[in-house]
């Protein structure tokens, strides 16, 4: 009785065992049991147990004495296995850098063939000695993309570069590196590592010998982070290239570091010593064992190679026997607990049974009773615990209904979606078959909830989870996982189900949902992953076919099954967002404007507006790999107004010196739901002092059909603004004729695809054809775009074709760059431009 808490007793000095048990906020006071405990219901029971106990003093001498031990045990081993790590990868650091160096050398013998086989090239060699720059700039391009060189280079005698396939329209200028020629004259050949342009190139020269030197042939692979990669894989280290001139700051060319550890490297190389075999860098919060290869000595600038091999995870292996031996304590520490709490059970037996009930009550489990047969304190407890978990055990019954279904549709939730999953995948892997599932997104729901109202947009969620349900096996589950997001499981069933079903789900929704007398059209977008293809754990599973749920909605394809390239177009689509976001505000974007020629008087009237993205590290990113992206995330409308500002800005100074042009500008699908668009247009216009019939807005056949209501009040505007509308990449889309005509188009672009090959295609002639006929019919002007062939050229001028753009009239230019090219022109534009491949 001692041992228990007095309810008027002091307070005693000795620590306590605490189990706390709450009833009721009544304040009832119950009456004192003959033991001296006072228990009144939301208040805390306490239970102590002297820690001078026999039970606690063996607990805790074998317990302490156990870890210390071990615990120096386990320091020694830890600090062998660091040591041997280390030796380790010095051993591979040596071995790599052997392999390393003969990779260079393989790929500087590669070099020296493909050059030495271009340099013996008849037609080559007469093309230089007669000073075909043309004819010479074709061999190198054609020569370094069989030899996937990554530049081509011809340096004449006075060490002077005749042509450059890096800058195809440079003149001819200083060659960066003579002590290269200077030792090809004396060995016949020579290789070194080279910065070109901020770029890393292993470069081999070789002589062009008619039958002596006339020239000179520098061939270049191009050092990037793919190079580096595929040295990583035969190396096994992680491989980095850098240089610098002088004592400016190293730069970083080519690695195989992740993004985190890339900003690290070149601080973490400055004045490091490259003689010693090998030394330790942190990075990024990683250490690494590094080997410092000198590559190249040119003038002032210096090349390195820093080959890496990461300590944290060569460490790793090694942890595991740390582990194993943690886990060995562990074992022997439980074993010593068991051991102790045997000798004493007797004792604390009563106390050990209420305290296992509480932290099963912790744990959420009600089922199991406290054993009342005790007597004294411990009884009257005991009955305590079994009142109170009948209480807990109801409100958990419904919680646990709250929190694992849905509200609005009566199916399972997110969370009981999830433990589903985990359920199916257990007797999946346990019986050896496959399952699927399948992330659904309702389509055009926002614009129901934004015009009906919440309301109705609850109805039409109710209405689609009946349909799902009917659609639907007993065995299998369907889930609203929040908003207009729904998923199925199928625990059972092959592919073929799955697709099966997807069918009939877009079958099924493809009738409009009725409301009120409101017929509504949602459809959906679904994402179909398989166990275990595309994963083994639900967090895998649920990831992979939200990534292609949203495959199948950016494709409009119904369904998607899921495919690893997504990810991997979604991860670059990541990094893109960031540095999208800064690319206004940095001045990487820049227009470039590719003229429109007039075929009937043969002028240049006007020009198309064409975006770039001079990217500080991607280099030149082309539009159809941003634009799409930023019409998803919303960017698109930031892009859009830069381009329009900047467009409208440079045709009113056009029009100021005297040179009216039109200028043509593309809008997206998402720029014409914007209703600040045609207010923003005008706003342009009346700064920049534009005559309106000088601007010409371009849209694409799926932009006007996205939402033709509001795509129609957009075009109207634009109308009354005085502005030219036109309709890009004809050809592509499902619109109807009927449709074009009512939107009172002025102009009509036959997409590149017919006009490529049209002259050996007579079906896409006679679709040009008919299609210009149609225009005029409309009263509109037709534009060919794509013109790459004197044939294609008078095969449209034949049609009546009105306007052609494409590389054989001229590549897109800048501003500055367009009206000297429109000044040295003619009066008519000569039938004898060069043409060129047109490269996107």
């Amino acid at each position: 009785p001692d041992a228990v808490e007095q309810s008027q007793s002091p307070a005693r000095t000795r620590p306590v065992l605490v189990v706390t048990c709450c009833k009721s906020r009544r304040q009832r006071r119950y009456k004192q049991v003959n033991s001296g405990v006072n228990f009144r219901p939301g208040l805390p029971l306490r239970v102590t147990i002297s820690t001078d106990s026999l039970s606690t003093r063996i607990v805790v001498f074998f317990a302490v004495l156990l870890v210390l031990v071990q615990g120096l045990a386990f320091g020694l081993v830890k600090t062998a296995n660091s040591q041997i790590a280390r030796d380790t990868i010095e051993a591979e650091l040596g071995v790599g850098e052997r392999i390393f160096r003969r990779l260079l050398d393989q790929n500087r013998e590669q070099l020296e063939q493909s050059a030495t086989l271009l340099a013996s090239d008849f037609a080559f060699r007469q093309a230089v000695g007669t000073r075909d720059r043309a004819t010479v700039l074709s061999v190198l391009s054609n020569h370094g993309a069989r030899a996937q060189a990554g530049v081509m280079l011809l340096v004449s005698l006075d060490q002077t570069v005749l042509a450059d396939t890096l800058h195809p329209e440079a003149k001819p200028a200083p060659f960066a590196f003579p002590q290269l020629t200077q030792d090809a004259a004396q060995h016949g050949k020579s290789a070194g590592i080279a910065v070109i342009d901020g770029r890393l190139y292993q470069l081999v020269v070789v002589p062009v010998l008619a039958p002596t030197t006339i020239a000179w042939v520098a061939v270049g692979f191009d050092i990037d982070d793919q190079n580096a990669g595929d040295l990583k894989k035969l190396t096994a280290l992680d491989v980095s290239f850098l240089s610098r001139r002088a004592a400016e700051p190293w730069s970083l060319h080519a690695t195989t570091l992740d993004e985190k550890q890339r900003g690290h490297l070149a601080p973490a190389v400055l004045d490091r010593d490259f003689g010693k075999a090998s030394v330790e860098m942190e990075m990024a919060g990683d250490m690494f064992e590094a080997r410092f290869a000198r590559l190249e000595k040119q003038g002032d600038t210096e090349v390195v190679a820093v080959l890496q091999r990461s300590l944290t995870e060569s460490i790793k292996p090694f942890q595991r026997i740390g582990s194993a031996f943690l886990t060995l304590t562990l074992i022997s520490l439980l074993l010593s607990i068991i051991g102790s709490v045997i000798i004493a059970r007797r004792i604390t037996k009563p106390i050990n049974e209420l305290a296992d009930v509480a932290r099963r009550i912790e744990k959420g489990d009600y089922d199991q009773k406290a054993d009342t047969s005790e007597k004294g304190e411990i009884g009257d407890l005991a009955s305590s615990f079994n009142h109170m978990l009948d209480g807990i055990a109801e409100r958990e019954k419904e919680n646990l209904r709250l929190a694992y279904e849905d509200n609005l549709t009566a199916l399972p939730n997110r969370a009981m979606f999830y433990d589903r999953i985990q359920q199916a995948l257990l007797l999946a892997k346990r019986n050896g078959h496959g399952m699927s599932v399948m992330m659904l997104d309702l389509d055009r729901f926002k614009y129901v909830n934004d015009t009906l109202g919440h309301p109705v947009g609850d109805k039409v969620l109710q209405e689609v989870a009946v349909r799902l349900r009917s659609l639907l096996r007993e065995s299998d589950t369907v889930a609203r996982l929040g908003g207009d997001e729904f998923a199925i499981l199928m625990p059972t069933g092959d592919t073929e189900r799955a697709t099966v079903v997807a069918h009939r789900i877009l079958h099924t929704l493809e009738h409009p949902i009725v409301v009120d007398d409101q017929p509504i059209d949602v459809g959906t977008s679904i994402g179909i992953v398989f166990f275990p293809q595309h994963g083994e754990d639900a967090n895998m599973l649920l990831r992979h076919a939200d990534i292609s749920m949203y495959a199948a909605k950016r494709n409009k394809s119904g369904f998607a099954i899921y495919d690893a390239r997504l990810e991997e177009h979604r991860q670059e689509h990541l990094t893109l967002l960031g540095e999208l976001r800064r690319a206004i505000e940095q001045h990487e974007l820049v227009l470039l404007y590719q003229p429109k020629l007039d075929l009937a008087r043969r002028v240049t009237n006007g020009v198309e507006a064409l975006i770039r993205w001079e990217h500080p590290t991607r280099g030149n990113v082309p539009p159809s790999e941003f634009i799409p992206f930023a019409e998803q995330t919303g960017n698109i409308r930031m892009i859009t107004r830069w381009v329009i500002e900047s467009a409208v800005a440079q045709c009113g100074t056009w029009q100021a010196v005297g040179h009216p042009l039109k200028v043509s500008i593309n809008v997206s699908a998402r720029d014409l739901l914007d209703r600040e668009l045609v207010p923003f247009i005008a706003a342009a216009i009346k700064k920049h002092g534009v005559d309106p019939e000088l601007l010409c807005f371009e849209l694409t056949e799926s932009a006007l059909m996205e939402d033709p209501t509001r795509a129609r009040e957009t075009l109207k505007q634009l109308h009354e603004l005085g502005v030219k509308l036109s309709m890009d990449d004809y050809g592509t889309g499902y619109s109807s004729l009927a449709y074009i005509k009512n939107l009172a188009l002025d102009e009509l672009k036959i997409d590149r695809a017919f006009v490529t090959g049209m002259d050996t295609d007579s079906q896409s002639a006679a679709i040009i054809r008919s299609t210009i006929e149609l225009g005029h019919s409309l009263g509109m002007t037709v534009v060919a775009e794509g013109v790459e062939t004197d044939m294609e050229l008078d095969a449209l001028t034949a049609f009546g074709c009105d306007l052609a753009q494409g590389y054989k009239i001229s590549r897109p230019m800048r501003a500055a760059e367009l009206m000297k090219w429109l000044l040295a022109q003619p009066p008519a534009i000569s039938r004898d431009l060069p043409a060129a491949a047109n490269d996107g």
